[in-house]
């Protein structure tokens, strides 16, 4: 199953008359068609916004239902007008609207005079929208949604598919600086180690000091054993390595995993973070900085994963 992404965008059209839903460029009597655009970025669920037409807005429901049953997370927002074809002159009004017109203009003066007179685009518009109220837009709005939604889930998949390979090549570098990171503590370890018994053989030399040898063996020993649990990384290591198998298995599983990636990216820049404050030498911390880079960068993009 493919993995998608919230980011989108598709349009369609549709002219009365064309042969299906899908042609375009087919001139219907009327000179009208129907342009729907659908747009959608990220979100933590899914949030619908409709700015239709006039004569559209009674199919409101029904798109939602359409949608919802395609798109489960997302901020979408979705187009759609009846408009004139491009290129077509204006439709000519009948002398019965423009009757229809004048009269109302001048009901609309009695009780306003001070109301503008209308202008001749305005009565273009009028007369243009007036015949085209008997056309039922509903199944071919529906049929073009349709259409619209397939092109956007499309697109959501390639911009999905360019974001899972952007994650699994980001899940490759953590592991590889993970393996960096393994040998380390116990390299330091040793180093700490040595100093202690450096530390305990001047005590020793001491003789007459205020430590007996003994006392000061069994510290020098505390000390390192202390020290060898407080750098102690391996732990941190083996969950980070977990959370990066299951991110790789979310991602090639596919499907509605943007949530549960978000939390584990979270888990991971979490187990950096107490890498980096166990750290004890350079290479270390510079190993965490690189982790949480990393993990900063796929947080932003899993984001925006459905």
């Amino acid at each position: 199953m493919a993995v998608y992404s919230m980011t989108g965008y598709a349009s369609a059209q549709l002219s009365p008359g064309t042969t299906s839903a899908g042609a375009e460029g087919g001139k219907a009597a009327t000179g009208t068609r129907l342009g729907l655009e659908i747009r959608s970025v990220n979100s933590r669920f899914l949030d619908l916004s409709f700015r239709l037409g006039e004569e559209l807005r009674s199919h409101e429901p029904a798109l939602r239902e359409l949608i919802t049953a395609r798109i489960k997370r997302g901020k979408v927002e979705v187009r759609a007008a009846v408009e004139g074809a491009a290129g077509e002159l204006a439709r000519e009004p009948t002398m019965a609207t423009l009757q229809r017109l004048s009269a109302l203009q001048d009901t609309v003066k009695t009780w306003l005079p001070a109301a503008a007179d209308l202008s001749v685009a305005e009565i273009l518009r009028l007369a243009s929208a007036e015949g085209n109220t008997g056309t039922d837009w509903g199944e071919g709005l529906l049929q073009t949604a349709t259409r619209a939604v397939a092109d956007l889930l499309a697109a959501r998949e390639r911009e999905g598919a360019r974001l899972a390979t952007m994650l699994l090549g980001h899940l490759g570098q953590l592991r590889t600086l993970a393996e960096q990171a393994k040998p380390m503590v116990p390299q330091l370890v040793e180093q700490q180690r040595q100093k202690f018994l450096e530390r305990w053989k001047e005590a020793m030399a001491l003789g007459e000091g205020s430590a007996t040898p003994e006392a000061a063996q069994d510290r020098a020993l505390t000390e390192a054993t202390a020290f060898a649990i407080r750098i102690d990384v391996a732990e941190e290591l083996t969950r980070l390595a977990a959370h990066l198998d299951e991110i790789e298995r979310l991602i090639k599983k596919g499907g509605e995993v943007g949530k549960r990636l978000d939390f584990l990216i979270q888990e991971l820049h979490r187990e950096a973070n107490t890498l980096g404050s166990k750290s004890a030498a350079l290479e270390l911390t510079r190993v965490s900085v690189d982790m949480k880079v990393l993990i900063e960068q796929m947080r932003e993009q899993v984001q925006n994963l459905e």
